[in-house]
């Protein structure tokens, strides 16, 4: 087992007390394997990834409970010295925006070289700037050497996502969590930026740990599928499983908000409209009593509103909090 999230919480201090946006969550990412995050906007996505990298604000946020371990070793018991030499170099992460993630004011293979020399000091500054140039080409952008001395805002958004990427692989960690990597990207971008992770992933043996509200990405890429709401895990199986039998709700509404494709031979026919699920998200300082996602839910029944469903296995391999399923 590489990673193992383990009854994970987090809360952040607001104007209105303290508010839980991750609630108990867990799950594992093995060698070598793709795990898929995903779930609307504010589920806890991202928040849970950045606590892996031990990224969230100290004054705003804390950890009740809970244990994050990378190869056995609990990264919330380390001390921040420690923690930096597992952060950038045994974990990556790709975060969501290469345009405010990346320095204005330095070029790529400055902030290339930068993250080599960090985590290898025993390189030269030229050992540093040949890693860099390398890594650049290995993830497929053009005149590597050129775009060495290229600025952020000089590059393209697929180009600068490609930079991240190198920048994240640049000590060939054995985990890489990626925040999102497509988004804001065209959709030809989007496929060639999700096939680069997949071959850097076959060619290094690492593990990826992918954050995404866009269900057609997790077909492609993961292995397993871990689907959040409210902070909460509402289902997890592997990716097979779930597409074929999505057990809770908010899976199923997920599914069937996806755009069909037309058959053949449909010219001149309407194309049907997206099925949404209603309502919104709760507020994460007002949450309801029971399940959390009862007033979107159509097989709410009065057991929803009284008990939170914890998540148990439904079949082999696939577990689910819901009492209906």
């Amino acid at each position: 087992m590489l990673l193992e999230v383990k009854n994970l919480s987090i809360e952040f201090v607001t104007e209105n007390g303290i508010v839980r946006v991750v609630d108990k969550v867990s799950f594992q990412v093995d060698s070598g394997k793709t795990l898929g995050i995903v779930g609307e906007s504010g589920c806890g996505k991202s928040v849970t990834a950045l606590s892996i990298m031990r990224l969230l604000p100290k004054a705003k946020a804390r950890i009740p409970e809970g244990q994050i371990l990378f190869e056995g070793v609990d990264l919330l018991q380390l001390s921040d010295e420690k923690m930096r030499e597992v952060r950038g170099n045994r974990i990556g992460m790709i975060f969501q925006e290469p345009m405010t993630s990346l320095n204005p004011v330095y070029t790529a293979g400055f902030q290339n070289a930068e993250a080599v020399r960090v985590h290898r000091p025993e390189f030269s500054g030229e050992q540093a700037k040949e890693r860099a140039i390398a890594l650049l080409t290995k993830v497929g952008i053009p005149e590597p050497e050129r775009r060495f001395h290229s600025y952020p805002h000089e590059m393209s958004g697929g180009m600068r996502q490609r930079v991240m990427i190198a920048m994240a692989l640049s000590c060939e960690p054995k985990l890489l969590v990626a925040d999102e990597p497509t988004t804001a990207l065209d959709v030809t971008i989007q496929a060639q930026i999700l096939e680069l992770v997949k071959e850097l992933q076959k060619d290094l043996g690492m593990a990826v740990m992918l954050i995404t509200h866009d269900l057609g990405v997790v077909a492609g890429s993961a292995d397993d599928v871990l689907v959040m709401y409210a902070g909460k895990v509402a289902e997890f199986s592997d990716v097979k499983s779930l597409f074929r039998n999505p057990m809770h709700p908010y899976t199923r509404g997920l599914m069937a908000s996806l755009p069909k494709p037309r058959v053949a031979g449909g010219r001149g026919r309407r194309a049907e409209r997206l099925t949404g699920i209603p309502g919104s998200v709760p507020n994460f300082a007002s949450l309801p009593k029971g399940c959390r996602f009862q007033d979107r839910c159509s097989l709410v029944k009065p057991p929803c509103r009284e008990a939170e469903p914890s998540l148990e296995q439904k079949e082999p391999h696939h577990l689910a909090s819901c009492f209906e399923v």
